[in-house]
This record gives C-alpha cells, sequence and structure tokens, in this order.
C-alpha cells in the first residue's frame, strides 16, 4: 500500500475517534459540573491542560471560561483538535481516497459532517452539548456543534454526534476488508482511544473543592460521582457493574478502564488491538515500543494511584503513546513526508 493512503487511513480513523472521544470528555464535564456540590469550582485551565490544548487556546483567549473553553473545544476551526475540525478532516481524507474504503462510508461521513455542521452551535449550550457530542461520534461531524455552548443542549447535541460516529465505525468494520488499509485505521483509532481515555481519567483534577463545601461534597459521596462520572463518559458503566461491581471505587475504576483486557476502552484492550494490526504489517520497531506499555499498566498499583500519582501516570502513558506514534510515521509513512506539513502535526500525541 502506498505510504500516503496508508497515512490517510490512519488519521481519519484518529480523527474520527478524536472527535468522537472529545465528546465524551466533554459530556463527562457536563454530567460533574451537574452533579458538583454548591460552591465547588470547575478548573477549565486544568482541563484544557489535560487535552494538551491550553497553549493553544490562550493564543486567542485570555481567559478560560466555560462558555470561551467549550467552544473552543467543540467547534473552533483555529482549534484543529476541535469537534468540528476533526470532522471536517475525517471527511476530507475519506473524500480523497475513498476507493480503497466501502463506497457507503463516503456517504455515512458526509453526513456526519453535515449534522456536525448544522447543530454545533446549539452544542455550546450545555443541555444541546451533550447529545450534539454524541451525534458527533456516532457519525463524526459537522453541522451541529454551535448549538452545543448550553450544557443541556450540548449534552444531547454531542451524544448524537457520537451515535452517528459509532455507526461510521459499525459500517466499516462490516463491510471492509481485513487488509492493509483496514490494519492502520486499526493503529489509529486504537492509538488515539488510548491516548484518550487517559485523558478522560485525568478530568477529575479539574475539580476544586473549597473547605466550605467540603461537607457537603463528602454527603454527596463526591469521590463515587467522579469515577461514576467517568465510567459513563466511556460507556464503561454497565460492564464495570457486570464484571466487577455496583460501586465506583477509584482503584476499581482505574484497573478495569487502565487494565481490563476485554473492555474495548480499557487502554489494555487496546494496546492489545495496535499489537494485532502490527502483527499484520511489516516492521518490528513499532512493536518494541509497545512492550513497554504493556507491561507499566500490567503491573500498576491502582490502589495508590486512586490516591496519589494518576496525573503523572497518565502523564506518561500519554508520551509514550506520542513516541509510538513517532515510530508508526517513521516505519509506515515517511515516504509520505515529502509534502511541507504532515497530518501528525496536528495530533494530540
Amino acid at each position: 500500500m502506498l505510504a500516503r493512503v496508508a497515512e490517510n487511513l490512519y488519521w481519519m480513523a484518529r480523527y474520527l475517534e478524536r472527535a468522537e472521544d472529545t465528546a465524551r470528555l466533554i459530556n463527562a464535564t457536563t454530567m460533574l459540573l451537574m452533579d458538583m456540590p454548591r460552591g465547588a469550582s470547575f478548573g477549565w485551565d486544568d482541563l484544557l491542560r489535560v487535552v494538551g490544548l491550553d497553549k493553544a487556546f490562550h493564543q486567542y483567549h485570555d481567559e478560560a471560561s466555560e462558555t470561551a473553553v467549550m467552544s473552543f473545544l467543540i467547534q473552533d476551526e483555529r482549534n484543529p483538535s476541535s469537534i468540528f475540525a476533526c470532522v471536517r478532516l475525517a471527511r476530507e481524507n475519506t473524500r480523497t481516497f475513498r476507493e480503497v474504503l466501502p463506497r457507503e462510508s463516503w456517504e455515512w461521513v458526509n453526513e456526519l459532517y453535515l449534522y456536525t455542521s448544522t447543530h454545533l452551535t446549539s452544542a455550546l449550550d450545555r443541555r444541546k452539548r451533550f447529545d450534539v457530542l454524541n451525534e458527533i461520534i456516532r457519525l463524526y461531524t459537522s453541522t451541529h456543534l454551535t448549538s452545543a455552548l448550553d450544557r443541556r443542549k450540548r449534552f444531547d447535541v454531542l451524544n448524537e454526534i457520537i451515535r452517528r460516529r459509532q455507526a461510521v465505525v459499525g459500517l466499516l468494520a462490516g463491510t471492509m476488508s481485513r487488509d492493509e488499509g483496514f490494519q492502520f485505521m486499526r493503529l489509529g483509532r486504537n492509538l488515539e482511544r488510548a491516548d484518550m481515555t487517559t485523558r478522560v481519567l485525568d478530568v477529575s483534577h479539574a475539580i476544586n473543592v473549597p473547605y466550605q463545601s467540603s461537607e457537603a461534597a463528602l454527603q454527596l459521596n463526591l469521590p463515587d460521582l467522579i469515577w461514576m462520572s467517568v465510567l459513563h463518559a466511556l460507556s464503561a458503566h454497565q460492564m464495570y457493574r457486570r464484571h466487577v461491581s455496583v460501586h465506583a471505587r477509584g482503584h476499581k475504576v482505574l484497573a478495569f478502564l487502565l487494565n481490563d483486557p476485554l473492555f474495548p476502552r480499557s487502554v489494555r484492550h487496546c494496546l492489545h488491538e495496535i499489537q494485532f494490526a502490527l502483527g499484520e504489517l511489516p516492521g518490528v520497531e513499532p512493536m518494541r515500543h509497545l512492550q513497554g506499555m504493556l507491561d507499566q499498566v500490567d503491573h500498576a498499583n491502582y490502589r495508590a494511584l486512586a490516591n496519589s500519582g494518576l496525573h503523572a501516570f497518565c502523564d506518561d502513558i500519554q508520551a509514550r503513546l506520542a513516541e509510538l506514534n513517532a515510530v508508526i510515521a517513521q516505519t509506515f509513512f515517511r515516504a509520505a513526508h515529502s509534502h511541507n506539513m504532515t497530518q501528525s502535526q496536528f495530533s494530540l500525541v
């Protein structure tokens, strides 16, 4: 397969996954905002740091307010990792190389783009933002992001985006031959998913509960609410209850989302998917980088991480994923990098 085609398929999968996972991250934040005790605040700068966009945001904004941050993450095209930008880039990659994809995939990705374009403005409202993001995740998005700024509206819009993006993924999974093109998409999707799972876990650091609100926080059992929101953000709640516990305890949630071999959004499962895809492709160097991460999640002390050190642990996983991304690019896409700008420059990792 030509390096340029392989790279575009890899990045199409990453852009679609990033659009969905950003929607999930925003919806998790929205749910936390609704459950926080009176007097507690959310550190929007911390959220930007979680996704690695704090410096980019402050190039255009002085203050990290909820409205400004949501707009930047959802629809601002100056942010190449915004939901709208990711859906647009995925659409462009699909259009350019649609001859190697099932015919219907272009139609569905284009529908996702059109939906995102139409609904994202309303998603900036908190209520609609949730549904818009889920819809972006389902189709991978463009028409509905403006409405996402209101909390309740953005929740609905993001959920619809999520559903539409998932429809695209289901179509590709059910109709695409398991050739090299599929393996590059598998690589991109799971590398992006592993990275964003660690970022969703890191959201808890953005919650600030002042002393006067600590009693209310204890009454609400805020730590359990936070872990419950994390599980819901990754559509992991039901599987966690089935296989682990009915109670959302920090160390158990971490072990499930980082090291469970069966849940498709756990970091370990994503790494196994990457391992399988690499096994179907030539080149051994990426596999060597992968093994260190598998050992890291396998030997971590999750009870200790639930109390302290989670942020540093997630940062380290993200750095290792960035290194793996660079090795994949060097191994498989080097011939495509004669262009002035490569798609990897838009990567979070």
